[in-house]
């Protein structure tokens, strides 16, 4: 059974893409800082997958090391948490050092330690990498900066990776989901005219469900299917950003 790490697997697209690997017949490892990684073993466990929740915050090193630790053979590492500010609207001028470092820290300094923990096992099993960006990352955003930043870093990390990586047979991935959440859903019970307003911009006019539109794309690049994909960006937006 091949097993797979997914940070931040707690909930929302995290625990969409864990839901997907398992129905996909992978052993996964919910690495997620709070209780809610329970929530997701179990919903797991109630459709016959397999799975384990390790209490993980992933900008300390020895908690992701531990995550990777429980995976056995490792196949896949899938980095997907993010900071809980990340739909903040805020101007650069206005951002300090505190909002800085939670984007910076969680995202990015996640990875590096998700990178160098995860490269021994992936190297063992030719597995695959996988960092979730972010439209915001590709072309921008007027008004989260900061998350804008630390997403299109985290393109550059994994095209370095694929260049690194490849010649080791390990294959790097990033996926720009567009995708229901409840971040999303807070917004559009507060506004009711949002709803209607962003589903417009999307050519298939709705937003994409985490276990059935988005997990499924990661579950298929963490697996053999995927084995001649490395260096690339693969967008699930319905069609939102053609021009990506």
């Amino acid at each position: 059974m091949r097993g797979v790490v997914i940070t931040g697997a707690g909930g929302g697209v995290g625990r969409g893409i864990a839901r997907a690997c398992a129905a996909a017949g992978m052993f996964v490892v919910v690495a997620a800082r709070h209780d809610n990684g329970a929530e997701t073993v179990e919903l797991i466990e109630a459709h016959g997958g397999r799975a384990v929740w390790v209490p993980c915050d992933v900008t300390v090193r020895a908690d992701v090391e531990r995550a990777v630790a429980a995976a056995g053979e490792l196949h896949a590492f899938v980095h997907n948490a993010a900071s809980r500010r990340s739909s903040e609207s805020v101007r650069l001028e206005d951002v300090d050092d505190a909002l800085w470092e939670e984007h910076a820290s969680v995202s990015l300094r996640g990875a590096y330690y998700a990178a160098q923990a995860a490269l021994p096992g992936l190297r063992a099993t030719s597995g695959r990498f996988v960092l979730l960006t972010s439209a915001a990352g590709i072309e921008a955003s007027p008004t989260r900066p900061a998350y804008s930043i630390v997403k299109g870093a985290l393109r550059g990390f994994g095209k370095s990776l694929a260049h690194e990586w490849g010649p080791l047979g390990v294959q790097v991935a990033m996926v720009s989901p567009l995708a229901a959440t409840d971040a999303l859903e807070d917004a559009m019970h507060a506004d009711p005219t949002l709803h209607a307003r962003l589903t417009s911009r999307i050519p298939l006019q709705r937003f994409g469900d985490p276990v059935d539109d988005i997990g499924p794309v990661v579950a298929f690049l963490c697996s053999d299917a995927a084995r001649y994909i490395t260096g690339q960006t693969i967008v699930v937006d319905g069609g939102r950003f053609t021009g990506l």
